[in-house]
This record gives structure tokens, sequence and C-alpha cells, in this order.
């Protein structure tokens, strides 16, 4: 199988890479490669200027803010971004939501919000998570009763990120009670400035403010607002997932990690074992790269055969993620995590944000689908559901 890209596809990647560093603000690409995570304006910022080339979603048709490109194309786009580095677009917009809008939205659904999802005018983020409804997201108790032309939604939502700065939140509410908890679920968006929400910080182990619990008391969400069929959410739910995870092997990451850990060899005191273990890891970074591809490119992709291999994907990738993160930790030291406690982005601490990394990266194995669930999945695709 050839996994090569081919010319025009390696002309697209010179492009893309000569755009990133024409357009990102300098400030922005330091921040981020000191370790430190984006701002929301960044990444607001930063969408806005992919928009205007119709990168921000490039696989979307143009006629809703994309750019008509393939899943290769995204991908470069998406590699790119991280090579820079630079911010990724909002992820509950492009890989989240608009998806299942174009997927399962009305027509009417998809001219008024999907150019605006691209461009970053308006900003979604993610109700699924409940108190006791993590992992077994069909166990949620978010209630949304019709009435009239509204529903009325009553509940919580936790761990939600960005709800603080979201305009929007789209949601799992359950619609009416079946034997099978799965079928009562339905697909909602709220506008988050509607009477009756409120959201709380969580603190996350970073010290930073990414978390949420929001609740809603009485919130009135117009009829048209659901997307697709009611007690539908549940299918639209697997296939945002699915959408998600395309991508989650996060090579882009981790190959401008491993350059910056090479880069920081070159002026900091590292051994042989330093030495050793960063090349196992560009090793296997280059392996999960060539099984992206070959998801993408093999002429038996299909969507259970992808849904399989993409949780592959996030499994190794999150592996590496957190294996590359420790590694430059450990080269900061003791002085990394004194640096880490002396704040964002204006510290002239070399290590200040590394460690802030490490522990965000904690999560990775637990949003978009735990490692235990993609595990499971693997599992019954090997050896089917006996």
């Amino acid at each position: 199988m050839d996994i090569r890209l081919t010319d025009s596809q390696q002309a697209f990647r010179q492009e893309v890479r000569t755009f990133i560093a024409q357009r990102l603000p300098r400030e922005t690409r330091q921040s981020l490669r000191r370790g430190f995570g984006a701002s929301y304006d960044q990444i607001r910022q930063w969408q806005a200027i992919l928009h205007e080339k119709g990168w921000a979603a490039p696989h979307w048709p143009k006629q809703y803010g994309g750019a008509g490109l393939g899943e290769m194309e995204r991908l470069i786009v998406l590699e790119e971004n991280y090579l820079a580095p630079a911010p990724q677009p909002v992820a509950q917009n492009v890989g989240m939501l608009g998806p299942v809008l174009l997927a399962f939205g009305t027509e009417e659904q998809k001219s008024s919000l999907l150019p605006r999802l691209a461009s970053g005018e308006l900003f979604f983020c993610q109700g699924f998570s409940e108190p006791g409804a993590g992992s077994d997201l069909a166990g949620l108790r978010t209630a949304a009763q019709l009435d009239g032309e509204d529903y009325i939604v009553n509940g919580q939502k936790i761990w939600t990120s960005g709800a603080h700065v979201a305009d929007w939140i789209f949601c799992l509410v359950r619609t009416s009670r079946e034997q099978r908890k799965q079928d009562g679920i339905s697909f909602l968006m709220i506008d988050m400035r509607t009477p009756g929400i409120t959201v709380r910080p969580i603190r996350s182990i970073d010290g930073e403010h990414h978390l949420n619990e929001v609740f809603f008391d009485g919130v009135r969400v117009p009829r048209r607002n659901l997307v697709g069929e009611e007690g539908k959410g549940w299918s639209y739910a697997r296939y945002l997932l699915g959408s998600e995870r395309i991508g989650t092997a996060h090579v882009g990451l981790c190959r401008e990690r491993l350059h910056y850990a090479r880069e920081l060899r070159g002026s900091r005191r590292a051994g042989h074992e330093f030495d050793r273990d960063l090349g196992l890891l560009e090793a296997e970074v280059r392996a999960l790269e060539i099984t992206q591809l070959r998801m993408l490119t093999s002429s038996q992709a299909g969507a259970d055969r992808n849904t399989v291999v993409a949780s592959v994907l996030k499994l190794k990738g999150v592996e590496l993620q957190q294996s590359i993160t420790l590694l430059l930790q450990r080269m900061s030291g003791p002085s990394g995590i004194e640096a880490r406690s002396r704040g964002g982005p204006q510290s002239d601490h070399w290590a200040a944000g590394l460690g802030k990394k490490y522990l965000f990266l904690r999560a990775a194995s637990i949003y978009g689908g735990t490692s235990e669930i993609q595990r499971e999945i693997v599992a019954r695709a090997v050896l089917g559901n006996t």
C-alpha cells in the first residue's frame, strides 16, 4: 500500500506551512512552544485567520464555511498547526457539533450555524458528562420536557470545557423514559444566555480554569434547536465521538514536542538514558503516523473498521503524549516544578509551561472517551461479543 502524499498534497502542505509562518502571531507561537495552552482569545483569533482560507474546517463544503477538501488535506492542516505550533480551531465547533449538523441538521441549522462555527463567531461547549454518568453516558438524567413549542430543561452537566466563555452548549438530554435507556435521549442546542443557566468553575490539577459545572433550572429552549429526531440523540452522540477521534492520534503534536525536546537537549544537561528514551519515542511516533495514514488511504475503509482503528490511534496517541510530556518534565527536574507555580506564559523560566502541560495531559486518557472504553471497542472487534 502506497501511503506517501501525492505531489498535490505535498504542495498543499507547503502552502499551509508558509501561510502559518506568515500569519501566526509571534507571541502565540512562543507561548505554545514553551508548553503553555492557548488562551480562548488566541484560539478565536487564529481560527478567524484560518477561516480566511476555509482551513478552520477544510473538509466542510464551501457553502458552509469550509474549503471542500478531503480528509488527507484536513489532516495536513491539523498537523501543520501542531508543528508550528499554533492553536487548533475550537474542537467543539469543528470536530464535534459541525459533523453532526452536516449529517443530521436541518438546512436552516446548517446554513445559519456552520459558517459561524467555522469562523469562530460562535463558540459551543459540549454538555454530555454528568455526575454519575461519564463513561456510562446513557445514564444521564438531565431532562427536557416538551411544553408547546419549547423544551423545559432541568439537570446538571459536569467537566464542561469552556462553558465559562461559550456562547452556546450542545447537550444530550432525556426526553422520554424507555426500557432501553439509550432510546430516550435527544440532542439539543442551548443558548448559554438563556435564563436558568448557572456555570460554576472547576480548577484542574494544572491550576487552570478549563472545566465547569453547568446547571439547568427550568431553562426554556425552542423546539427548533433540536438536532435530528427526538429520541435519536444516542446515535448522534456515537456519530460525534467517531468524528471527534479522527486526528486524535495527535501525531503533529507529538512530533512538535519531540522537536522541542531535541532543541532543549542541546542546551541542557541530559544523559544517555534521555537520548535512548527520545529515540524510542520518535520511532513510536513514526509508527503511529504510518498507522494513521493507512486508515485514511485504505480501500477497505468503513465505518466499523475506522471506529476500531480510531480507538487504537487514540489509545497510542494518548500514551505517547503523556510519555513525551513526562520526558520533558524529567528534563526540567525540580526547577521545573518550582517554576510551574510562578505564573503563566509571562514567566521567563524556560520550564514554566512544561509541568503544566504534563499535568493537563493526565486527563487525555479520559476525555473524548476513556482509554478503558477504547480498549473495550478494540476487544469487541477482535474477540466479538462473546
